[in-house]
């Protein structure tokens, strides 16, 4: 089991990451943990509300919103009780145990996972310390749970599995040696990963110091369909001398890639999925992040970011290459949010940005500010201002928060009236 947590200053974005997956068809809301009813029978603003409703005791707290993946082996097949024991459980080891936090297993990715949505505020208004909270109680957690639930141990599986070893580029660039560094790089890359064009198989081909080369297109090479492989070095520059595809053994001639190109095509559709949520995933909850910041935290994850430049230094695209599944996907392929232009936006977000154009309208639904005053006031159950129901009002003082992510309905603010003076102060 691998678990992954972060911390964010907005509960909504963390919440309806989750809720409009759940809209999409493609996660489910298994479990309210420590709320009063069953997830089945809460709507969505009352999950979310009771949430909202601990985050106002305590303004002071900025980063409030909790959000944990627990990830399985693609080869355990869990029911959801195991989920929600397993949640419980690892909730109870980190000192969360007694927080609401809601639970959503997701069906978007070729591995089993659910993801946990909590707040970091307690009942008594108290912040609950996540310092180190991952490399201490979550670790220990995460083995001890391993051990209860008979799970695949994340120590001896291999994360990064990957084993290639770059072709070393040597000072003296014998025919023979290169033609065998280049060959043993083929023979791994070519068998074993998923990419549809000549980019794409160079974006791999690229991190082992060996390029696949075209040549130009008015060069004779380009006209007649051939290709070249040769090694780089780390900077990219060319080194060595070329070799013809039909010289090795592999035949990695653009013919017979182009064949690979359409099964691969199909082959690695069931990938996308964990690509593009691993990126929302690493942007999710950022008001404000960099391009750096990001490859860094796929690479850890084990995706590639591969960003190619002009020479004036101006970005114009992006490849991922994912290790673990092996398959390459260049950014526009995956859809418009993964391009090079909207990931650099996403990664400086603002306001107006297209990308965020569905999460401001969410807010704007959500938040009672927006709504008539009787919606605001009258609970989450149907009921109005005139409701003498006793479930109801209880309902009511335990869901609707008096602020929410740290501001005041405008209809619930009290006016503070201004005291006149008297006719003798006047004077």
């Amino acid at each position: 089991m691998v678990a992954i947590i972060k911390t964010g200053n907005s509960i909504r974005q963390t919440f309806h990451y989750n809720e409009n997956k759940l809209r999409e068809g493609i996660a489910e809301c298994i479990m309210a943990a420590n709320y009063p009813d069953e997830a089945i029978n809460l709507s969505e603003k009352q999950r979310l509300n009771m949430l909202l409703k601990l985050a106002a005791l305590n303004e002071n707290v900025t980063r409030n919103a909790v959000h944990i993946s627990l990830n399985f082996d693609p080869s355990e097949q869990l029911s959801q009780s195991d989920l929600k024991e397993i949640s419980q459980s690892y909730m109870d080891k980190i000192g969360f145990g007694n927080q609401p936090f809601l639970v959503y297993q997701h069906h978007d990715s070729g591995h089993p996972h659910i993801h946990i949505v909590s707040v970091k505020i307690a009942a008594d208004g108290r912040r609950i310390e996540t310092q180190n909270i991952g490399k201490n109680q979550s670790e220990k957690a995460r083995k001890q749970i391993e051990i209860d639930f008979n799970l695949v141990k994340a120590d001896e599986r291999k994360r990064d599995s990957f084993v290639i070893k770059p072709a070393m580029v040597k000072a003296n660039y014998g025919k023979t040696e290169t033609k065998r560094a280049i060959s043993n790089v083929l023979s791994a890359v070519i068998d074993q990963y998923k990419f549809t064009s000549v980019p794409e198989l160079n974006a791999v081909l690229n991190q082992f110091n060996v390029a696949a080369d075209r040549g130009s297109e008015d060069s004779r090479t380009y006209k007649k369909g051939g290709l070249n492989y040769r090694l780089i070095n780390e900077r990219g520059e060319r080194v060595g001398v070329p070799i013809k595809a039909s010289d090795f053994a592999q035949k990695p001639t653009l013919k017979n890639l182009s064949e690979r190109f359409q099964a691969n095509e199909h082959k690695r559709q069931p990938d996308k999925n964990r690509v593009k949520n691993t990126i929302d995933f690493a942007l999710l909850g950022k008001a404000n992040t960099t391009l750096e910041k990001l490859t860094n935290q796929l690479r850890r994850e084990g995706i590639e970011t591969v960003i190619r430049q002009n020479d004036a230094g101006q970005i114009y695209g992006i490849t991922y290459v994912d290790h673990r599944t092996r398959s390459v996907f260049k950014g526009s392929s995956l859809g418009k949010s993964y391009s090079a232009k909207a990931i650099q936006e996403r990664c400086a977000p603002h306001e107006n940005h297209p990308a965020y154009e569905h999460l401001n309208r969410q807010k704007l639904s959500a938040d009672p500010a927006n709504a008539n005053r009787n919606e605001a006031l009258g609970g989450f159950y149907g009921g109005d201002l005139r409701s003498s129901s006793s479930e109801i009002d209880a309902a009511d003082a335990l869901f609707d928060p008096a602020k929410q992510d740290g501001s005041t309905p405008s209809q619930l603010r009290s006016k503070r009236r201004k005291k006149k003076k008297g006719l003798s102060q006047q004077l």
